[in-house]
């Protein structure tokens, strides 16, 4: 990119920063992906893409924004953790972190990026974790299922949680926030569940360091209510703040620990979405079913590179028995078969 082009890309950003406080912060990410100090907008439907490009996936439509820079293609990270949190614009991250403005925040899913981890790596069944504690929506597969078994996903899995001896109301400061408001219950109830995750997977060690990428996408809302509940300027909205932005950063620290620093972890925070998010629920205990409508496979990306294999090499086959078809038509027996030659010899000889 030419300086005319950063030079764009700047005044964009100090446009859209008075006009937006989205934010798409990097938590913690390995010396592989490589991201750019800047304020350089990111448009809300492509964070998806730049979650598949940290990857090393790749994408369908190129992506020119200048952030993310090409990094170490012969190591990509073992699993990236995307974290959504809804109802705040920015939230000050006790540690330094990177953050861009984010363009038109528009619901997202990683749902390509967890297709393309399938196609890639059906063998190996990774990690793939989509939560959002709130909706009671949750989609495990892999691995997934066997590590997060005990995972609390529904609102009454949640509640009984955070009354069991070991939750996080037994260390965290609630300051104004209350343990008899369903509204509080459901925030602190979030943040345990960012807790339980680090959790078990500590448990798994061993998964945290096989060759298959993992994903983590949680949605968190819990915000969202305490600001409707109790108003932004309310001294239990503030508290909240500081107490997610905190849980938020001690679970980047810790994922990023239990992969051996070689994960990225991101935080999405989205005062409101432009339009609603329309998807299909599925369960924890959804298992892989196969319904035959007399349809076409899928589309693989792999496609391409294994039909030009096959296809050059059946017609180097065929050129190859063209040749020595043609050679043998036209072989004089008594010059070029070694066998005719040996022969003449041995008769000469007698």
């Amino acid at each position: 990119m030419g300086r005319a082009g950063m030079m764009l890309w700047a005044l964009a950003a100090a446009f859209l920063a008075g006009v937006s406080g989205d934010e798409f912060s990097v938590l913690r990410s390995p010396q592989s992906v490589v991201f750019r100090d800047g304020s350089w907008p990111i448009p809300g439907e492509r964070i998806p893409d730049i979650a598949a490009l940290s990857m090393g996936f790749s994408v369908e439509e190129d992506l020119s924004w200048p952030g993310l820079a090409v990094g170490d293609i012969f190591h990509r990270p073992r699993a990236t953790v995307l974290v959504t949190v809804k109802g705040v614009d920015k939230l000050v991250i006790p540690k330094d972190g990177i953050s861009y403005p984010v363009e038109n925040a528009v619901p997202f899913s990683l749902d390509s990026v967890a297709n393309a981890i399938h196609t890639l790596f059906s063998e190996e069944t990774p990690v793939v974790l989509q939560l959002a504690p709130s909706e009671e929506r949750v989609y495990m597969v892999g691995k997934a299922n066997s590590v997060f078994e005990d995972l609390s996903v529904t609102l009454r899995q949640l509640r009984n949680r955070l009354f069991q001896d070991n939750s996080i109301l037994s260390s965290l400061p609630l300051n104004s926030l209350s343990r008899n408001n369903e509204v509080d219950l459901l925030f602190l109830s979030e943040l345990q569940v960012l807790h339980d995750i680090s959790s078990l997977l500590s448990r798994h060690k061993h998964l945290a360091k096989d060759h298959s990428p993992d994903l983590y996408s949680l949605e968190l809302a819990g915000l969202e209510e305490i600001g409707k509940r109790y108003g932004e300027d309310s001294q239990q909205f503030k508290d909240a703040s500081q107490i997610l932005a905190d849980s938020l950063q001690k679970f980047a620290d810790e994922m990023y620990n239990l992969y051996g620093g070689n994960a990225v972890v991101e935080v999405v925070t989205a005062k409101t979405f432009d339009t609603p998010l329309v998807r299909k629920s599925r369960s924890i205990l959804q298992t892989a079913q196969s319904t035959s409508y007399n349809l076409g496979y899928s589309y693989n990306f792999n496609y391409a590179v294994v039909f030009n294999i096959v296809l050059w090499l059946m017609i180097g086959l065929a050129l190859a028995v063209i040749v020595i078809s043609y050679n043998l038509w036209n072989m004089d027996p008594g010059y070029d078969s070694i066998i005719y030659r040996m022969t003449n010899q041995k008769i000469r000889m007698d």
